[in-house]
């Protein structure tokens, strides 16, 4: 009980001090910043815990949540962008399928970040904003090819951030789920790159 006592104390101070300070506004900093705290303190628990707590080997996996979480935010704000703004039935089609894929996945990954007590990100990090707000200011196949070209290259970095959580991930709940994602994703880029040569006829 004391341990438990003690970890809980280490956490709280040490999660008001990563915050309190802290002037930082992109969400995505900010809850890296937060499960580094909390990482920091288990293992500082740790030390004087009889067993080790899980949450102290979960750094780069955390990291993955994170950027899985900001990265699917993006790509359903973008779909629905797609959807609002293109006259293209390819590129309205694709964003739909955005929308729907990734906000699926969204929920799955909050609930598991949840069960593992990482922190994901509330909005869209400084550099998700910008694309979103860069193509949000194109129109017409402007618009277009430039949405298809973002989700062929943003596919590709997905599946090798993907690939490496599966192949080198420490938690199993979260390598099973990153692995489970992996055919979605390279069936999204498979129709990316089919919505890419549309646009560039």
């Amino acid at each position: 009980m004391k341990n438990i006592l003690y970890f809980a104390a280490i956490f709280s101070f040490a999660a008001m001090s990563s915050c309190g300070s802290n002037s930082e506004t992109d969400s995505k900093k900010i809850a890296d910043s937060i499960n580094t705290a909390k990482i920091d303190s288990a293992k500082s628990a740790d030390t004087v815990a009889s067993a080790p707590s899980h949450l102290a080997e979960l750094k780069t996996d955390a990291e993955f949540v994170v950027s899985a979480a900001d990265g699917g935010m993006l790509e359903v704000q973008l779909g629905k962008l797609a959807e609002q703004k293109s006259h293209n039935k390819s590129v309205k089609s694709f964003g739909a399928m955005m929308v729907r894929d990734h906000s699926k996945a969204d929920e799955q990954l909050k609930k598991l970040a949840s069960s593992k007590n990482i922190a994901i990100p509330a909005t869209l990090s400084d550099k998700c904003q910008k694309q979103l707000s860069d193509l949000s200011a194109k129109n017409g196949t402007d618009f277009d090819k430039d949405y298809a070209s973002a989700m062929v290259s943003g596919h590709k970095d997905n599946i090798d951030m993907f690939k490496k959580e599966a192949d080198n991930g420490k938690d199993s709940a979260i390598v099973q789920w990153a692995r489970g994602k992996l055919p979605t994703l390279e069936h999204h880029l498979d129709m990316a790159e089919q919505t890419d040569k549309v646009v560039n006829k």
